[in-house]
């Protein structure tokens, strides 16, 4: 379903993957500019109605937008420009400058420092859903359990998988796959898990605590409300302080072993 302009308002498929065809399309309209149905077609080098079924697909996925154009007394036109979603879509894989980056935010030595880094990324990413509860009229006063169905619905177009289960009271997120795979370090790294309970705490409104990790041998990644747990002496901050100990202990054997 479109709105007047074209744009579709089935944001759920917005992050599924773009046919190559249809990206050839995306690639053809260059950013912040308006492009005609016969540019395309110069463009592209294709009939007029194989631009037009790649158009609907694409207003459809909500990355392009129409544009009426009224000149003189002939039938109106329409122009087409990409979305914010389009060019994110058509924009370069950022993978390695990801990668670079999450490298630098481990190699922080100063906790707290790191900490507060990782807040500040988590709430950044995390706004982004909480943006899309509060659409759907599901911001901090609607139940705990909905808000985090809704968000788990979110996070499958991501093609992260979770699902909700009700764990006595209040219900709990349970996700199998990490959302950020190739950024997730080595067993006992706990960092990302730290991120992701950040996230999902400024998207939902309400603070999760990780009450079970894939890293520990769990059969998958569970967020449960923070009031709901039980104080522990190693929370997933303490993780992180936990891994530098753990490696300055690993460190001290060797240096045993060696002077044995």
């Amino acid at each position: 379903m479109r709105t007047a302009n074209g744009k579709s308002d089935n944001s759920a498929a917005d992050h599924a993957v773009v046919r190559s065809v249809d990206r050839e399309l995306l690639r053809a309209i260059p950013a912040g500019e308006l492009v005609g149905i016969g540019e395309l077609i110069d463009k592209l080098g294709v009939t007029a109605t194989a631009v037009r079924q790649r158009v609907d697909r694409m207003l459809d996925r909500g990355l392009i937008e129409r544009e009426k154009v009224v000149a003189g007394r002939g039938r109106p036109t329409y122009q087409y420009r990409l979305t914010d979603q389009g060019r994110r879509t058509n924009s370069a894989d950022s993978t390695e400058l990801a990668e670079a980056m999450w490298q630098e935010v481990l190699a922080i030595e100063d906790l707290e420092v790191r900490e507060r880094l990782l807040a500040g990324i988590a709430k950044r990413l995390g706004k982004e859903y909480a943006n899309r509860l509060h659409e759907a009229r599901l911001d901090g006063s609607a139940p705990l359990e909905d808000r985090m169905r809704l968000l788990s619905k979110l996070l499958s177009e991501r093609r992260v998988n979770s699902d909700v289960v009700s764990e006595g009271e209040l219900p709990v997120l349970d996700i199998s796959s990490c959302p950020f795979p190739t950024l997730a370090n080595g067993e006992h790294d706990h960092s990302m898990c730290r991120l992701e309970e950040l996230l999902l705490s400024e998207a939902l409104g309400k603070p999760v605590q990780l009450s079970q990790c894939r890293k520990d041998g769990d059969a998958c990644c569970q967020f449960a409300p923070a009031e709901t747990l039980e104080a522990k002496p190693i929370g997933v901050s303490g993780r992180l302080r936990q891994t530098d100990a753990e490696r300055e202990s690993s460190a001290a054997e060797s240096a045993n072993v060696s002077r044995g």
